[in-house]
């Protein structure tokens, strides 16, 4: 079910599930039930309450919102980054090739995130917003995790491209595999986060399981389009 987990700060965990959690986004042609089913089990697995994992409608935008506890559980918010002030709401990105990005509070207490940042999302300034609301809400010293998304040697781009997103990030150029352009979109977050000053923690051993492209186990959208979604986490227990 997950393809990485880890007890981040005690009581604050930080996980990204693989496909042995199935596919968990509503918008895929999937039975609607097969998904909410889906999501329980992993609600289940996380040991949080059923219903109170909060996941967003998704559009490659640069809007970060806040969600409480008190919130309405099945209002799904259009963003691409979900913020939970004290930590206390679970959070979930979906992606199938684009960047999940969870983010922390240093030393466990006080402010979660999760960010989708797609080659759109990271030209427009999702990162940077998030990390700008959280420090605005108080939160000033943060940390990171970048989840599995697609490498800089499988993402081909056209040449103009690859020259227009590295013109805004140069860490996101990048050549492929079969010498072709292409683009590095961890490289371009992990950049983008340095910049804001987050430090970025390696998820799992081996940094080539992380693209999405080569490890089957994972879902892809490049590999097949009809593909489902994985999730980005973070929670308190």
């Amino acid at each position: 079910m997950f393809f990485w987990r880890q007890e981040i700060y005690p009581g604050r965990w930080a996980a990204f599930s693989d496909a042995g959690a199935g596919n968990l986004a509503l918008h895929v042609g999937d039975e609607p039930a097969s998904v909410l089913r889906r999501r329980a089990q992993l609600e289940s697995a996380m040991d949080v309450p059923a219903g109170s994992l909060r996941f967003m409608h998704q559009t490659h935008s640069a809007h970060a919102v806040a969600v409480g506890s008190g919130d309405d559980r099945s209002a799904v918010v259009p963003a691409d980054a979900l913020i939970s002030d004290d930590g206390s709401v679970p959070l979930a990105v979906m992606v199938a090739d684009c960047v999940p990005v969870v983010l922390s509070a240093r030393g466990g207490g006080g402010a979660t995130a999760v960010v989708h940042a797609g080659r759109q999302g990271i030209l427009g300034g999702i990162i940077e917003n998030t990390v700008a609301q959280l420090r605005r809400n108080g939160t000033q010293d943060l940390v990171a995790w970048i989840g599995p998304s697609i490498c800089g040697d499988c993402y081909e781009v056209p040449a103009g491209m690859r020259d227009d997103v590295a013109a805004v990030v140069p860490a996101a150029r990048a050549t492929t595999r079969w010498d072709t352009p292409g683009l590095d979109l961890p490289a371009a977050v992990a950049s983008q986060l340095q910049q804001v000053e987050v430090q970025v923690f390696p998820v799992g051993d081996d940094p080539a399981q992380l693209c999405t492209l080569d490890n089957e186990s994972l879902y892809s959208h490049r590999r097949s389009p009809a593909s489902g979604r994985f999730v980005g986490l973070v929670w308190n227990q």
